[in-house]
Order: C-alpha cells, then structure tokens, then sequence
C-alpha cells in the first residue's frame, strides 16, 4: 500500500512543516527509587524512598510534541495554558529542547502545571514497576480572562501554521485547555479555512466536534456516535457504523486506532478500510501509541499523502514506540524505513 519511494517523500518534505497544536501539555516526572536502600524516617517509622534521579518529560499534549519532534518536523507551535509554579518551569525547560516555539504556552497564576507524578521502583527480578501515580492538577475550569487570551493565541497559531492538531485530554467538562469556546474557535476557523487541517483527538468529548479529521479508538468513536452504550457489545461492524456516521457528520475522514490490527480509515460515503498493523512479536507497551500514530498521520497528510497512506505510516510510527517498554517512545525517521523494510521482508505479497 505504501511504497518506499512514496515513504521517502514523505520523511523529507517534514523539516519543511511547521505545525500547530491546542491541548493540554502535562509534565510527567518519573522518580527511580534507589535499589538496595533502606533507610526509615525517623518521624514516622515508615521507609524513606531514595530518589538518585528525577527524569522529566511532557506529557499529554507534550507526548506529540515529542513524537513530531522525533520524526523530524521542522517547527512546532503548541497553544495551551499551565500553571506559572516550579512544574511549570520545568515542563518548559524540557519543552525547550524540542523545535518548539514555547510563545503561546501561557502561564497563569491561578491554576496548577498538570503533572503526573510516577515513582519507579524495582520489583525482585529488577524490573522496574510504577507505584501508585501522583496527579497534579487544578480540578475546575480555565477563567474566562486565561480562556479568552488562549483563544487569541489559537488563532495566531492556526494562520501560521501548516495544520493544527487537537489533543483533548481532560475526562470533565470544560475543565481542560479545549473547552466549550475554545472548541467553538476552532469551529469558526474550520469554516473560514475549509482547506486547513485540523485534527482532533478527544478522550470523552470527540462527538462535541461537528469539524476536522477525527481520530478516535474503538470505544472514544462509539461513544461519540451514540452507537452502543455498551463496550460489551462493540463488534467491528458497530465500530464501522460509528466511523461512518462521523465522517458523514464531518465530511472529512475518521481515523480509528484498533490495535494489534491496524487503522481503519472511514472517509465520506466510502467503505471503511482497514490498513493492517504490523505483525510483532516479544513484549510491548501499548501506553502512547494513540499519540504515536497520530503524528504518523498528521505529518503524512500535511505531506500529501492520502488517508489510507498516513494510516500506513501511523502504523510504522506506533509499531516502533510500542516497543519502547516503560517509557513513552518515539520513532525516528531512520527507524520508520528500518520497520518498513521489516514489514515488506516479512509480508507475504512481496
């Protein structure tokens, strides 16, 4: 489906791109406990864990940020909004490190720099295991001064920018960076730019999004369409209902991540098609794989691949993060053809 000349085209034309992001942008801190120490706090009797290193890396919104970077966009612009606190200044310290122009990150005083906080210890065979996962985050709404100075700053990043991606992370209504105005800009950008991409990946609230290429996995596209209310009842065939109900809605194409077998691509009035994963084998870690196809795709259509071409290239790219065992991955472009010769010597219509 995806030849390796078209593949090349693809990988050199992304250090041209300069792409756009709305979301929320999460730090995530990774504490390695020290093996073989035991040391107790005389305070409260309990084990004192010993932190030797601190490993910091953003998340969410930031997860993309490093796939993109990885694969080698030129120029990345992501609009969001953290707290002006010690997370926030380290988040942006890694940030930094990125091709990322950090000037639509705002930060405000009245709201906490989203972290996942994860301990790291060792289990009896040295494998390293996350104990219980600290949050911080404000749990409440954006106030309207720091939505509408976001909105601002979206807009600014969508004209200057060759498509835009959507990262909805937040679970409650309205308490993340894409809340109800936020998703009505994007709206009205959509209609003045019908030509511009704009991709959307939303964990609970994909069917507030009536615009744009959506991206979804099985469960997030039935709940958007109203199919099943029930996972127990999800088939391949109410999973195809649901991605044609929302293409249709959106007249643009859905993008449906459904594991170990592949990406099924669902464009208006068409039959949806799957595009097959790539057969692995020995462990994986499936944690950032979503991300991982996604920036996959989107650089693959900003390129001017077609639909059914940036899911071949969403599957390459997720194929090698999931690999990637206890941390969230990243693909290289070196590492894409690596895979790609990979899949071609092992497929059977070679």
């Amino acid at each position: 489906m995806l030849s390796l000349p078209r593949l090349e085209s693809i990988l050199n034309s992304l250090p041209r791109l300069t792409i756009g992001l709305v979301g929320d942008l999460f730090l995530d801190r990774y504490l390695d406990i020290a093996p073989g120490i035991c040391e107790m706090s005389i305070e409260t009797g309990l084990e004192a864990y010993q932190i030797p290193q601190i490993r910091n890396s953003p998340g969410a919104l930031g997860t993309v940020l490093n796939n993109l970077a990885a694969l080698g966009v030129g120029m990345l612009v992501p609009a969001t909004v953290i707290g002006d606190d010690g997370h926030g200044y380290d988040l942006l310290q890694e940030v930094r490190k990125l091709p990322v122009d950090p000037a639509h990150v705002l930060a405000v005083g009245d709201r906490l720099t989203p972290t996942y906080t994860k301990p790291m210890k060792q289990d009896a065979k040295g494998v390293w295991q996350e104990l219980n996962r600290l949050d911080v985050r404000t749990r409440g709404p954006l106030s309207k001064s720091a939505t509408e100075e976001l909105c601002r700053r979206v807009r600014q990043v969508f004209e200057s920018s060759d498509g835009l991606i959507v990262l909805d992370q937040i679970n409650e209504a309205d308490w993340g960076v894409v809340n109800a105005t936020v998703r009505s800009l994007l709206r009205d950008l959509a209609r003045e730019n019908p030509n511009k991409l704009i991709y959307v990946d939303s964990r609970q609230f994909l069917k507030e999004f009536d615009f744009g290429i959506l991206k979804g996995n099985r469960t997030e596209l039935l709940r958007a369409a109203g199919v099943v209310s029930d996972p127990g009842a999800m088939t391949d065939q109410t999973v195809r209902e649901a991605a044609l109900l929302l293409a249709s809605r959106t007249a643009s194409p859905v993008f449906c991540t459904m594991g170990e077998q592949g990406i099924l691509v669902t464009q208006p009035v068409q039959t949806p098609e799957l595009v097959p994963g790539i057969p692995l084998t020995g462990p994986v870690d499936i944690v950032g794989a979503g991300d991982a196809a996604t920036s996959g795709i989107v650089t693959s259509l900003l390129a001017g691949a077609s639909p059914l071409e940036a899911a071949a290239v969403g599957n390459l790219v997720a194929s090698i993060t999931v690999q990637q065992l206890g941390t969230t991955g990243t693909a290289s472009p070196e590492q894409v053809r690596a895979r790609w010769q990979e899949a071609k010597a092992n497929s059977p219509l070679r």
